[in-house]
């Protein structure tokens, strides 16, 4: 798909100009890595699948082989994926000084993997699991490449269940994170949305909240969302296609000047 380039070239003033861009990104940026994305028209994992029946809390308590018959599959994709040129991007903006944060509503590590420092995972990540039990909270390196090769569910020496600390539908945000992304808004002169579908609160509240305050807002995501028509810039475009050319150009000029 071609992009205007005259679209290209404001996004790159625009963070140029700017000297505390904060970007919140979703499974947009993910999947040319080769995670799928769960609300692509007819390529989402909830197009097949019923949410609540394997990806709720509720769920999770009653029957956990549900949620780990359905994650199987696709752990080892997640686990092994590689940042893309869109993470390396926003690292490379990190570096520059311009970004101050990332907001991320992705488990995949891959912003970590790719060298960023200041990420905040919303929907939390698959580094650490948790009791269900007890509450002790361990690394799980090892947990899931056992769970992967026998397919047994992961249990702590308590005898509870382990849990990945993501976050599950009918589960409330971490709240020190959730003030994190609305400090790291409320503090920004450049919003950027980078892959993200805005379709789950409250993490899609966050642009609203920069909009409320004045601050710029760019958006690029295949799909449209519900805050195109009051985005300062919308371009409709893979991320992975055109970010990395966006703050390359952006970063250069910022040397340059």
């Amino acid at each position: 798909m071609e992009h205007p380039a005259s679209l290209i070239e404001q996004a790159t003033h625009m963070i140029n100009r700017a000297n505390n861009v904060v970007a919140m990104t979703g499974a947009g940026i993910s999947t040319p890595s080769g995670i799928p994305d769960f609300r692509s028209p007819e390529s989402g994992i909830w197009d097949h699948t019923d949410p609540l029946a394997v990806a709720s809390i509720f769920a999770f308590r009653q029957n956990p082989a549900t949620f780990y018959n359905w994650i199987r599959p696709m752990a080892r994709t997640l686990l092994d994926a590689e940042p893309n040129s869109a993470h390396y991007a926003l690292t490379a903006l990190e570096k520059s000084g311009k970004l101050q944060a990332i907001i991320t509503q992705n488990i995949d590590d891959l912003h970590t993997k790719a060298g960023s420092q200041n990420v905040v995972e919303l929907h939390g990540n698959l580094r650490e699991v948790t009791c269900i039990q007890c509450y002790e909270v361990q690394n799980s390196a090892g947990v899931f490449d056992e769970f992967i090769s026998n397919g047994q569910i992961p249990h702590h020496h308590c005898g509870g269940v382990l849990k990945p600390n993501v976050i599950l539908f009918g589960e409330q945000l971490p709240m020190r994170e959730l003030v994190a992304a609305q400090k790291a808004v409320q503090q920004a002169d450049l919003m950027l949305v980078a892959g993200s579908s805005l379709e789950v609160a409250p993490a899609s509240d966050l642009p609203e909240l920069a909009q409320e305050a004045g601050i710029p807002l760019i958006i690029i995501n295949l799909q449209p969302t519900y805050l195109d028509n009051k985005a300062d810039l919308v371009i409709r475009a893979d991320v992975a296609d055109v970010l990395p050319q966006i703050i390359e150009d952006a970063v250069s000029l910022a040397v340059s000047g």
